[in-house]
């Protein structure tokens, strides 16, 4: 990509190579993510270098990460304890509880455009470059460990082939790759059929097994998403490598039973906006419309 900007080619020559290098990156993640869960490598301590190292290309520090990665397993489709590592869900009867103010935050989160535009960019350039004392001394230090090898690199980049050639060639990887990126995680637990309950009813086994989607990809993405579609298996088994979850779904008879989501039917989960309880299924807002509003319910609130 570089060489296409110091020999002056088009810039849709850059663009379009911006395509095959966001995959890699998106692949480089998932490196990344398995060494958080100390199971890319057996060595914790292998696991350690190449996720520091993994989590400089692809913007993300490791420890703070990881921090709130490993709560967000402990935690997914728990309604009793939202806001780590997740996409800010409320039930119904929250939404009708809430401000007309809040109500309109909510919508402008679950917006499309927003959260597959605005959301990529404050991850990826705000909030992961923002050291949060409440994680822990070591996330702290990731975060400035991070920064400092991105603007090292900037530096570097910019000495030898420019600023500008820089952001143009580094940008659309960050925002094709964190956009597929955050697209992949809200599907993985905003679905047709996605399974939520209150804490005293939560269970490990189910909300791994219905909470979390199988999303069968086609193979060449598969290959580039590093089998995270096979999602239910991992929340099942996060010591389990990406790169065994396929020949997990393979060996394991029961798991042949659970239904996959395709790329079709998930498109239709950017529609799904609340949980309501008594159902027990997402819900669109076309569907609370018009119903009158409550007093009482449980707090949520959006986090990182």
């Amino acid at each position: 990509m570089v060489y296409t900007r110091l020999q002056g080619w088009p810039y849709l020559v850059t663009l379009a190579l911006a395509l095959p290098t966001a995959a890699l990156m998106m692949r480089v993640f998932i490196f990344f993510h398995d060494c958080c869960h100390d199971s890319f490598f057996a060595s914790r301590r292998a696991n350690r270098i190449v996720g520091t190292i993994t989590g400089i290309l692809t913007f993300t520090p490791f420890d703070d990460w990881k921090y709130s990665h490993i709560k967000h397993h402990t935690t997914a489709g728990d309604l009793d304890n939202r806001g780590t590592g997740d996409v800010w869900t409320m039930t119904v009867e929250e939404y009708l509880a809430s401000s007309r103010r809040k109500r309109l935050g909510y919508r402008l989160v679950r917006n499309p455009f927003f959260l597959l535009l605005i959301v990529p960019f404050y991850l990826s350039l705000i909030a992961y470059r923002i050291p949060r004392p409440s994680a822990g001394r070591a996330a702290v230090l990731s975060v400035l460990l991070n920064d400092l090898a991105l603007v090292a690199i900037g530096v570097v980049a910019s000495l030898t082939f420019g600023l500008q050639n820089y952001l143009l060639v580094q940008l659309p990887v960050i925002v094709i790759a964190w956009t597929v990126g955050v697209w992949l995680f809200y599907v993985q637990h905003q679905f047709d059929g996605a399974h939520w309950s209150r804490h005293e009813e939560w269970e490990p086994l189910e909300a791994a097994l219905m909470g979390s989607s199988y999303y069968k990809l086609p193979r060449v993405l598969q290959w580039f998403t590093g089998n995270i579609g096979l999602h239910h298996i991992h929340h099942l088994r996060p010591r389990i490598p990406n790169y065994h979850l396929q020949a997990c779904q393979d060996s394991v008879p029961t798991l042949q039973h659970i239904e996959p989501l395709t790329v079709r039917r998930s498109l239709r989960s950017m529609a799904m906006n609340l949980w309501d309880e008594k159902q027990q299924k997402l819900v669109s807002f076309r569907a609370v419309k018009g119903l009158p509003r409550r007093r009482e319910w449980r707090t949520t609130s959006p986090m990182r």
